[in-house]
């Protein structure tokens, strides 16, 4: 009986102890949707389709309602929310093309390289978007597997309408748009119909790394390509929405949300992960009724106004993040590494990086984290300062999308670039909308903020002012 005793005192002890360590070490699921506007969920105010798993997430969570992007284009905006830096910091900007020979530089530390350090298994499976050339794949920055495409669903030889593209225009020059597993391609999409088959595909594999991953830690990054033009939705949503097929590929990516939560919860694993859901940037507005809704903030997708920036963020930890709370917050997708650190003890990177931990106000605490931000565009081309919620535009040319027509059905608008922003200091606490330049009204606070702006020129540099910047590090290059 003492022998018996023992040995169960001994299997409690041994279980007690591996339970701390898994708690100690809690999944990771990533969820980054594409073009996704502020407005374009159920908790945000879309009309005419339903968001019930995402809203779901919401009320069992955090929601951020002052999240920024890294950047307003696609791979700026991965390499920042991937490395917790300003992408121009790390030599990345714009959308890297199929022709383009740069991505991450191996020196860069990403989220999925912090964490392997610490006996995660790790996948990437979506849009990758920052080199597709063998070196910069997921594969060689610390994902054990990747399903999905080296760039944007829009990078093929047609056109958004899925019609080969003109003899002459740029994407008659692309190649077929690969489907890559690991570091090989395994099939091409050429239609929209193989579009349409996306987002089921990136869910199935996903579903499939947590139930193989449900005894060890896991961070799971699922970058749908979704609702980025061409959008198409599988036959089970199509017509599912009153707004039509944005709405139909929206709630599409809804019912992926769900199947991810109803395998966590089937696995066992509701209780030790971090479920993270946000997006890229904001709506691409010119293709009208195939973009979103940037929720009333001005301008979109390109743009350092806050239609372009402010993005949808939602959090949750069941047991350890408080259900239904809303974060008014300034907080950013460099600020998720950080984040991510802190909760699993792993060591920042040794380079230098820009986010900062929201552990404190995860925690509950009324505490700002983030005091700065700072909005770039255009290369290295600092365009805007922040500094809580006041925002000072510094002169520069931006697109826009008011007062052009937008397109229809799958056809993009007209394009212009040829708004002059002057300088102007908005109160987003009152003036979310950026209409209202308040500079003159305090003199201190607009000071403030151009020294602010000088020291980020120093840090960073700036094409406007031709500031190279002391700080900057180069793309990976061939």
């Amino acid at each position: 009986m003492r022998i018996f005793a023992i040995l169960t005192i001994f299997c409690c002890a041994f279980f007690y102890v591996n339970a701390q360590s898994r708690s100690a070490s809690p999944n990771i699921v990533l969820i980054f949707l594409d073009d996704l506007g502020y407005g374009d969920l159920g908790v945000t105010g879309a009309l005419e389709y339903q968001t019930p798993n995402i809203d779901k997430l919401a009320h069992e969570g955090m929601r951020f309602t002052n999240f920024e992007t890294a950047q307003a284009v696609c791979s700026a905006s991965r390499a920042g929310l991937l490395t917790g830096c300003y992408p121009n910091r790390i030599g990345i900007a714009g959308a890297l093309r199929p022709k383009d020979s740069i991505g991450l530089n191996a020196s860069e530390t990403t989220i999925a390289e912090m964490l392997k350090q610490h006996g995660y298994a790790t996948a990437a499976i979506g849009k990758w978007h920052l080199g597709h050339l063998k070196p910069f794949l997921p594969l060689q920055n610390g994902f054990d597997e990747f399903f999905g495409l080296p760039y944007s669903n829009d990078m093929w030889p047609a056109d958004y309408l899925g019609n080969p593209a003109k003899p002459g225009t740029p994407k008659a020059s692309f190649p077929a748009l690969p489907l890559i597993r690991g570091n090989e391609k395994i099939a091409e999409i050429n239609t929209l119909d193989d579009q349409a088959r996306l987002t089921k595909m990136y869910t199935d594999e996903a579903v499939k790394f947590i139930k193989k991953n449900s005894k060890n830690p896991f961070f799971l990054y699922l970058p749908h390509s979704m609702p980025h033009v061409p959008i198409a939705a599988s036959a089970p949503f199509k017509g599912k929405s009153k707004q039509g097929l944005y709405g139909d590929v929206i709630m599409e990516l809804d019912w992926s949300v769900g199947e991810i939560m109803k395998t966590l919860k089937q696995q066992g694993l509701e209780n030790n992960t971090i479920v993270i859901f946000t997006s890229d940037n904001g709506p691409w507005l010119t293709f009208g009724d195939h973009a979103g809704s940037s929720g009333g903030f001005r301008e979109g997708k390109g743009t350092i106004f806050e239609g372009g920036h402010r993005v949808p963020c939602i959090m949750k930890w069941k047991g350890k993040i408080a259900e239904g709370v809303v974060c008014n917050k300034l907080a950013s997708t460099i600020d998720i590494l950080p984040t991510i650190a802190a909760i699993t003890g792993s060591g920042l990177p040794e380079l230098k990086i820009d986010g900062v931990s929201l552990v404190p106000v995860l925690e509950g605490k009324d505490v700002s984290p983030r005091k700065y931000f700072s909005y770039y565009y255009d290369g290295n081309s600092l365009k805007a300062v922040r500094m809580d919620d006041w925002k000072l535009m510094l002169p520069h040319n931006s697109q826009t999308y008011e007062n052009i027509k937008t397109g229809n059905g799958g056809k993009g608008g007209e394009t212009s670039f040829s708004l002059k922003v002057p300088l102007a200091l908005y109160d987003l606490r009152r003036d979310p909308g950026e209409r209202y330049d308040v500079k003159d009204l305090y003199p201190e606070i607009t000071a403030a903020l151009l020294k602010q702006a000088d020291e980020v020129r120093e840090d960073l540099g700036d094409n406007i002012t031709k500031v190279e910047g002391k700080n900057r590090r180069p793309a990976g290059k061939l």
